[in-house]
C-alpha cells in the first residue's frame, strides 16, 4: 500500500512483458485518434480504491496503485487492482516496478486478469493536474497505448456522490512530449492549450448478475440510512477552500506571466542591440573602404549576443489545467447549492 505527497506520481514504468499482453486485446483503434472510447470498471475495483484510501490516505496524503484488465475493441476493462506498497526513502533496496511485476505474476498464476492497463490515485480537492502526473501518464501510455489514470477524489465522494474520472493525454500533447520540447514556438506550432492536454474517457461501473443479487438483498435486509445531511444548506468549508486553492495557482499563473514578460523583454532588447551593432559594423565597413582598408571580418552574431533562455511553457499550462478544474469543481458545488437553497425557499414558501 502506498502513501505519497500530492503531486507525486508512480515511479514504476510498465514493463515491456506488460505492453505486449496488453496489446493482445487490442480492437481498431489509429495513431491519430484515441486508442480508448470508454472505460468498464468493475464494482469490486471501485471499491478497492475507495478502501485503499480510507486505510492509507489522510489530509494531503494521496494513494496509489496499478490498474489492470483487457481491451476490448474500443472499450477499455478495469478488472482489478492493487496497490502501491508503502515504503519510505529509507528502501533504497525497494523496487517498484519487480513489485508490479511479481503482484501480475501471482495473480496470472490463479487465473485472474494480470494485464496492465494504467494506475489510478487520489486527489485532494481536485489538485491531480500535475507535472508529475504528467510525466508518468506518458510513461504508462507511450508504453501501453491503451492506458488510462483513474482519479478519485474522496472528498467529493464524501458529500453524496462518487467522483472517479479517468483520464488520458491527448495525441498532441504525446508528441510534444515525445520531442520533449516545451518552448513557446513548439507548444504554439502544435497548437497546444490547456484544453488540450487531457482527455476524459467516459467511465460505466458494472457489476456481474450476482454482485446485482447481493446488492438487492442487502438493500431490503439494511435499515433506512439517514440521508439528511444531503440536504443540508449549510456550504461548509469546501467551497473557501476551493477559492483558497484557486487563488494560490492564479498567484502562480501571475508569476509565471512576470516571468515570460520578462523573457520578452529581454529578447526585444537584445534585438535592439544587435541591430545596432549591426549599424556600426556597417559604418566602419564603410568607412575603411573609403580610406581603402580591407573591411571587418564577419563575426558570429549568435556567440556574441547569446539569446535569453525561454521560460518552460509547460508549468504556465497544467497551472491553466488546474484553475480550470478548480472553476469547474466550484461551478459545480456552487449549481447544487443554489438548487437546495431554491427547494428550500419553495418549501418555506408553501408553509407559510
Amino acid at each position: 500500500m502506498a502513501s505519497r505527497k500530492e503531486g507525486a506520481g508512480p515511479n514504476a514504468v510498465p514493463s515491456s512483458s506488460a505492453t505486449g499482453a496488453a496489446g493482445k486485446g487490442k480492437g481498431k483503434g489509429g495513431s491519430g485518434d484515441s486508442a480508448v472510447k470508454q472505460v468498464q470498471i468493475d464494482g469490486l475495483v471501485v471499491l478497492k480504491i475507495i478502501k485503499h484510501y480510507q486505510e492509507e490516505g489522510q489530509g494531503t496524503e494521496v494513494v496509489q496503485g496499478v490498474l489492470l484488465g483487457l481491451v476490448v475493441e474500443d472499450r477499455l476493462e478495469i478488472t482489478n487492482c492493487f496497490p502501491f506498497p508503502q515504503h519510505t526513502e529509507d528502501d533504497a533496496d525497494f523496487d517498484e516496478v519487480q513489485y508490479q511485476m511479481e503482484m501480475m505474476r501471482s495473480l496470472r498464476h490463479v487465473n485472474i486478469d494480470h494485464l496492465h492497463v494504467g494506475w489510478y490515485q487520489s486527489t485532494y480537492y481536485g489538485s491531480f493536474v500535475t507535472r508529475a502526473l504528467l510525466d508518468s501518464q506518458f510513461s504508462y501510455q507511450h508504453a501501453i497505448e491503451e492506458s488510462v489514470v483513474l482519479i478519485y477524489d474522496p472528498i467529493k465522494t464524501a458529500q453524496g456522490s462518487l467522483s472517479l474520472k479517468a483520464y488520458r493525454l491527448t495525441p498532441k500533447l504525446m508528441e510534444v512530449c515525445k520531442e520533449k520540447d516545451f518552448s513557446p514556438e513548439a507548444l504554439k506550432k502544435a497548437n497546444i492549450t490547456f484544453e488540450h492536454m487531457f482527455e476524459e474517457v467516459p467511465i460505466v461501473i458494472k457489476n456481474s448478475h450476482l454482485i446485482n443479487v447481493l446488492m438487492w438483498e442487502l438493500e431490503k435486509k439494511s435499515a433506512v440510512a439517514d440521508k439528511h445531511e444531503l440536504l443540508s444548506l449549510a456550504s461548509s468549508n469546501h467551497l473557501g477552500k476551493n477559492l483558497q486553492l484557486l487563488m494560490d495557482r492564479v498567484d502562480e499563473m501571475s508569476q509565471d506571466i512576470v516571468k515570460y514578460n520578462t523573457y520578452m523583454r529581454n529578447t526585444s532588447k537584445q534585438q535592439q542591440q544587435k541591430h545596432q551593432y549591426q549599424q556600426r559594423r556597417q559604418q566602419e565597413n564603410m568607412q575603411r573602404q573609403s580610406r581603402g582598408e580591407p573591411p571587418l571580418p564577419e563575426e558570429d552574431l549568435s556567440k556574441l549576443f547569446k539569446p535569453p533562455q525561454p521560460p518552460a511553457r509547460m508549468d504556465s499550462l497544467l497551472i491553466a489545467g488546474q484553475i480550470n478544474t478548480y472553476c469547474q469543481n466550484i461551478k459545480e458545488f456552487t449549481a447544487q447549492n443554489l438548487g437546495k437553497l431554491f427547494m428550500a425557499q419553495a418549501l418555506q414558501e408553501y408553509n407559510n
